[in-house]
């Protein structure tokens, strides 16, 4: 048996903004209806949280409920704990319209944080990250140049990345170029 290993083992880069490859989290996709009450309930048992609001993610005592799709969330949990996740949430959801997937081993994690974490966000993603529009808690579908990634902001000011595990290099180098200490732009100074 193999042991798990996450997409680029814990590299890490200091520049503007500390860029770090977070290692491997626990990583369900769950669709179905996000009003319904079996639905609610069962994240809030997976999670401890609530389901989110449009682009939110919401933190409980044992995960997190990110908003992906009108009827799509991201549960983040340990990742030693997502098989067991998602076979409850498969009871807990029993006769009702669902589907629990464990993508943990396809997404790779980074997280970019300093002073000039928004800054190197800005350079790659065309998301308005002005402080009043993407806060703490706001969570974003969107690209990093030329691929499909995810984010979102932590009360620390720490920007959280997740993409497909295929482009975690291109990812990282990337991010790094943004935090290289001869491309600043000073939007965010």
């Amino acid at each position: 048996m193999s042991n798990a290993v996450s997409a680029l083992g814990g590299a890490s880069f200091a520049g503007l903004a500390k860029v770090t490859d977070t290692g491997l989290g626990g990583m369900i996709t769950l669709r179905g209806d996000l009003a319904s009450a079996k639905v609610q309930a069962a994240v809030k048992v997976a999670t401890g949280a609530a389901v989110p609001d449009t682009r939110r993610i919401v933190f409980g005592d044992s995960g997190a409920a990110a908003w992906m799709s009108p009827d799509e969330l991201m549960l983040l949990v340990e990742y030693e704990r997502v098989d067991a996740v998602v076979a409850k949430l498969g009871e807990d959801l029993a006769g009702e319209h669902h589907m629990a997937v464990n993508v943990s081993d396809a997404r790779a994690c980074f997280a970019v944080s300093g002073e000039a974490a928004r800054e190197v966000i800005a350079k790659v993603a065309p998301v308005d990250l002005d402080d009043g529009q993407f806060e703490a808690g706001t969570f974003r579908r969107t690209r990093f140049a030329q691929i499909a990634g995810a984010f979102w902001l932590d009360d620390a000011g720490t920007f959280h990345i997740v993409c497909f595990r295929s482009v975690a290099g291109y990812m990282y180098n990337l991010l790094c170029a943004a935090a290289h200490p001869q491309s600043k732009v000073g939007v965010y100074a």
